[in-house]
């Protein structure tokens, strides 16, 4: 072995004999600091029943009660741990910091620390310790732990709930407004600084005079010296004052609320509360004015209003009532309406049932008013409610009818008398018709003889007068008919249905005469309507006949269509024949009247047309150019209510 290598062996060999006898030294000093805590500190750590905890200066456990061991989580005696191990991260320079006041100061109070303990718990602690000191020199820390934890999560929880309050309190749509027993401001909100104008911030109004700042603010009130006046008044009454308003020189009106603060039996505050009620004060106020209104209407107006209570005692009623029943005011407010007025009992039983039950009801009554008349009464009721919804009786609105039913026995009767009248009329017609075309066949069957029995003997200006006597003949046997058609339109009310036009128009090309010259188009399918077939059939053919009659081209046209509306369909009758000068429009629909004379015409068709038109609620009217032709127009409705 080299000298060298034996020189580095004796280097290293005395270098860990230095250290040994340093370690030991050591040693045995903290033995003796233990022994010395130990001594001084026996008799007095074995009476503390609060978490009590020794360590070294660097944080080592040297000595821990039980309740020391079981904040900290320790099954064994601890002795040893480092505590620092429990320290978090992020509060280490925190830690570092309050140990160095500890040193300097020798006292540490009320120090708060988060700990994660050797179970993994997490704990807040608070620690009192000091130094203890041997011959003048710090040799250890003892120190008291509580755990706080759970005051602390309260303690949070009360914070967070603070925040919540102080929130609501200062976004609140009412001004807040806390003062204490001196008048200083303690709390206050955004919207007290809205309502009287001030710049500030809430939290920057803490601490004011609030005395200095009403009198800032008085001028914003119409009533600038009682607004101070009354704040202090009501200060010195102490009493609670609820919905006080106050107006505004702006036009705002604002509601205040006061409530004294008492503790111990003496004011320690004045709180108070502003809203803005400028709406609901001009409500209040167009409220007032249309219950006025409305008192006036119902006072004065030609209906009668009374209103009972649940035992039919009647506790209002306006004028016009007075009126019809006759009584004084005096008479009736009070009365029972049951016993006053005289009525079927049964009835009227059923009808309180009814409101009793919230059901509305109109009905008709014969009443006996105070002179003992009787009366027809038309009564609509309605059940009257209180503020809590409560039925507390009915509100009636009365309306005298007498006439009015007086009116309708009259139209009953003379209804009554009209169908005797018209069912006379009609059989009259049927015997003037039968016996007026009797002694017109009578009188053609003559000329018929007088020509069979002349046969070849009479001249030809003879024939021929005997042949107008026929057509004469024909023609009034026609009128007759045609007077006797017009006087049944209508008379007859069979049950409506729908019709099929298409179907009734192309029956009718089959049946009547269309010359060759004349064509018919149909230039849609028509629709069904609702009415009476045979009428209708009557109508269509009556325009049809007229258009063929009185067309003079030598190629006639026809054309039949319509148009639907809302709740009708518009019918056309177009031809291309004479046409009809304007001022004849409304002539051609009366009776006997007849613009172009013919053997064939009576001058009854159209009104037929007309009356069978409006039996369908429907209206008629034309459009026509002389020369170029007439279009007639009609409306049929589309069912009962005007649905298709």
């Amino acid at each position: 072995m080299s000298q060298d290598i034996i020189d580095i062996l004796k280097q290293q060999l005395a270098e860990e004999k230095a250290a040994r006898i340093s370690l030991e030294k050591e040693l045995s000093e903290a033995n003796k600091k233990l022994e010395y805590i130990n001594t001084n500190l026996q008799d007095g750590y074995d009476g503390i029943v609060d978490a009590f905890l020794i360590m070294d200066l660097s944080g080592n456990i040297l000595k821990m009660n039980e309740s020391a061991r079981n904040i900290l989580d320790f099954k064994d005696d601890g002795i040893g741990y480092n505590l620092m191990s429990m320290v978090n991260p992020e509060d280490l320079e925190m830690v570092s910091t309050s140990f160095k006041q500890l040193l300097n100061e020798g006292v540490i109070t009320n120090f708060e620390l988060k700990i994660k303990t050797p179970l993994q718990n997490y704990k807040v602690v608070q620690i009192n310790g000091n130094i203890l000191y041997e011959n003048n020199k710090p040799v250890a820390a003892q120190g008291i732990i509580r755990d706080i934890t759970k005051s602390k999560e309260a303690e949070e929880k009360l914070r967070e709930s603070e925040n919540r309050l102080a929130t609501v309190v200062l976004n609140l749509d009412k001004g807040i407004l806390l003062e204490d027993e001196n008048r200083n401001i303690i709390v206050t909100n955004t919207k007290f600084c809205e309502f009287f104008n001030i710049p500030l911030q809430p939290e920057e109004l803490v601490g004011n005079d609030c005395q200095s700042a009403a009198e800032q603010v008085k001028h914003l009130f119409k009533e600038s010296d009682g607004f101070v006046n009354r704040i202090n008044s009501i200060i010195q009454s102490e009493e609670v004052v609820v919905s006080e308003e106050l107006e505004m020189v702006d036009g705002h009106v604002l509601e205040r609320d006061y409530v004294p603060v008492f503790r111990d039996g003496k004011i320690k505050g004045h709180l108070w509360t502003y809203k803005d009620v400028t709406l609901r004060r001009q409500f209040r106020e167009n409220l007032d004015q249309e219950r006025l209104k409305y008192r006036n209407v119902i006072t004065k107006m030609s209906l009668g209003l009374v209103e009972v209570d649940m035992n039919d005692r009647i506790t209002v009623a306006n004028e016009n009532f007075l009126r019809m029943s006759g009584y004084s005011a005096e008479e009736l407010i009070g009365s029972d309406a049951k016993k006053l007025f005289k009525y079927e009992q049964e009835f009227m039983e059923e009808k309180r049932e009814n409101r009793d039950r919230g059901m509305a009801d109109s009905y008709e009554l014969k009443m006996v008013n105070k002179s003992g008349e009787e009366r027809d009464w038309l009564i609509s009721v309605a059940p009257n409610y209180d503020n809590n919804g409560n039925i507390i009786g009915a509100i009636g609105i009365h309306l005298d009818i007498t006439n009015v039913k007086s009116l309708e026995r009259e139209k009953v009767n003379l209804l009554e008398a009209l169908e005797r009248s018209n069912n006379e009329l009609q059989e009259y017609a049927h015997i003037v018709s039968h016996d007026l075309k009797s002694p017109l066949r009578s009188i053609n069957a003559l000329v018929s003889w007088i020509k069979d029995d002349n046969k070849g003997a009479l001249d030809a200006p003879t024939i021929q007068n005997l042949g107008l006597i026929e057509t004469t003949l024909e023609r009034m046997e026609q009128l007759i008919s045609d007077v006797l058609l017009y006087s049944s339109i209508g008379f007859y009310e069979s049950e409506k249905e729908p019709v099929n036009v298409q179907e009734v128009v192309q029956d009718l090309l089959h049946i009547l005469f269309i010359p060759e010259h004349i064509t018919v188009y149909i230039l849609k399918p028509l629709p069904v309507v609702f009415g009476h077939k045979t009428k209708i059939q009557q109508l269509f053919q009556n325009l049809i006949s007229n258009a063929i009659k009185f067309i003079d081209k030598e190629k006639g046209l026809i054309y039949i269509s319509y148009e639907e509306q809302p709740d009708c369909y518009q019918f056309s009758v177009q031809d291309n024949g004479m046409g009809i000068e304007k001022k004849y429009h409304d002539k051609i629909f009366k009776v006997f009247h007849a613009l172009k004379k013919s053997n064939d015409s009576t001058g009854i068709g159209l009104s037929i047309v007309q009356k069978i038109v409006e039996l369908h609620n429907g209206k008629i009217w034309l459009e026509s150019k002389p020369n170029k032709g007439t279009t007639f127009f009609f409306t049929l409705k589309k069912g009962p209510n005007g649905a298709a």
